[in-house]
């Protein structure tokens, strides 16, 4: 699978409040579009990580994404590290 526009973020919602508007304006022009989440959230205080998992999958589907994916790295301790390098290249490749 192909993605025009691939947008990088910490947690669930931060790709959607970051740049929804770009995924939506990139989508109305005709390209795919996705969303990859490194971490579940599971240190946020708004919210558990069941809710944020629904949230996000309520957003691509508004959004039309074409990806959502999550490498559920742990929240707090995402890092340049060979292992969490290779899951991130991974999914990009």
């Amino acid at each position: 699978m192909s993605i025009d526009l691939l947008v990088v973020a910490p947690h669930p919602d931060d790709g959607e409040l970051g740049c929804g508007g770009l995924l939506a304006r990139a989508k109305a022009q005709g390209q795919s579009t996705g969303i990859l989440d490194l971490t579940r959230g599971e240190m946020g205080s708004k919210g558990t990580v069941e809710i944020r998992a629904q949230e996000a999958a309520e957003a691509s589907k508004i959004l039309g994404l074409d990806y959502r994916g999550n490498l559920g790295l742990p929240d707090g301790a995402v890092a340049d590290v060979e292992l969490q390098r290779q899951a991130l290249s991974k999914v990009i490749r």
